[in-house]
């Protein structure tokens, strides 16, 4: 009789175990189903989404070129999807940057027998390049409403600046030795920087670049952004905006006109890049 109890005893735990085990798949089966179909849900939403013009993405790389109202850039941009309508940015740009009052002055003149058309900048004492890298946000305004619309964006953002001051050289026909020479303003030799009736032209373009000297500063960014690519993995757009530079010196670039710390432009860039 024992022996009946004991076997008993024994075939209803080995129930109880099997009827748990049973339980504990069929809880973890249930909870593999719910998040598969939670994630289909999602794919669904996203999908839906897109086709109805929304930017749905999980990074960008992209580049452009600015034209800017005192002269031109190019740059890289990387962006991280953040919400559905928010991207978080940083980029870097390099650019040249042109006093407003510049002006070429043609030139002409001899070299071994034959005539040479050239040109300089009147008074110019550096060419101004700056490097700038950044952080900022893209924040999306309007979708496209469909894939042949246009989304709109507002971007804004700053970060540093490096102001890069090259000296401008020109070449000169020096009336002490009667010889031409490549020449960079100084105060020694400012008569002969100034006077146009000696000049020939501009000096060679590789000439002063072991000369730059650093200037480092601040900017500020803020644009709007019109993306009119069909497809959200490709990135194609025109942008408007406005860009804020701060110098700790100021930017010796013209001589005959004032030197300014602040630097204040506007531009058009036309953006090309890639989604994922």
């Amino acid at each position: 009789m024992e022996v009946k109890k004991l076997f008993l005893i024994i075939g209803m735990l080995g129930t109880l175990a099997v009827s748990a085990q049973q339980k504990v798949q069929s809880t973890g089966a249930d909870a593999r189903q719910l998040k598969k179909a939670e994630r289909r849900e999602k794919i669904n939403q996203l999908i839906k989404q897109e086709e109805e013009g929304a930017l749905i993405y999980q990074k960008q790389g992209a580049f452009g070129f600015k034209f800017n109202t005192d002269a031109w850039s190019m740059f890289y941009e990387h962006g991280r999807y953040k919400t559905i309508n928010k991207t978080n940015l940083w980029w870097l740009e390099f650019g040249e940057r042109k006093d407003k009052k510049e002006e070429k002055v043609p030139t002409l003149s001899a070299s071994q027998g034959f005539l040479v058309i050239s040109s300089y900048i009147y008074g110019k004492r550096n060419n101004f390049y700056y490097l700038k890298g950044g952080l900022g946000q893209q924040l999306l305004i309007g979708g496209k409403g469909n894939k042949n619309g246009v989304a709109v964006s507002a971007i804004y953002g700053g970060g540093l600046s490096a102001g890069l001051l090259k000296p401008y050289y020109i070449e000169i026909q020096n009336p002490a030795t009667n010889t031409r020479e490549q020449i960079k303003y100084s105060p020694d030799n400012e008569n002969l920087f100034l006077d146009p009736s000696i000049i020939i032209g501009k000096g060679n373009f590789g000439k002063g670049f072991n000369e730059i000297t650093f200037v480092p500063g601040a900017h500020a960014r803020a644009a709007l952004r019109f993306d009119y690519g069909r497809y959200n993995e490709v990135l194609s757009a025109m942008e408007v905006g406005v860009n804020a530079e701060y110098y700790s010196k100021a930017m010796p670039i013209m001589l005959l006109n004032k030197e300014h710390k602040f630097f204040f432009n506007a531009y058009i860039s036309l953006v090309f890049g890639k989604r994922k």
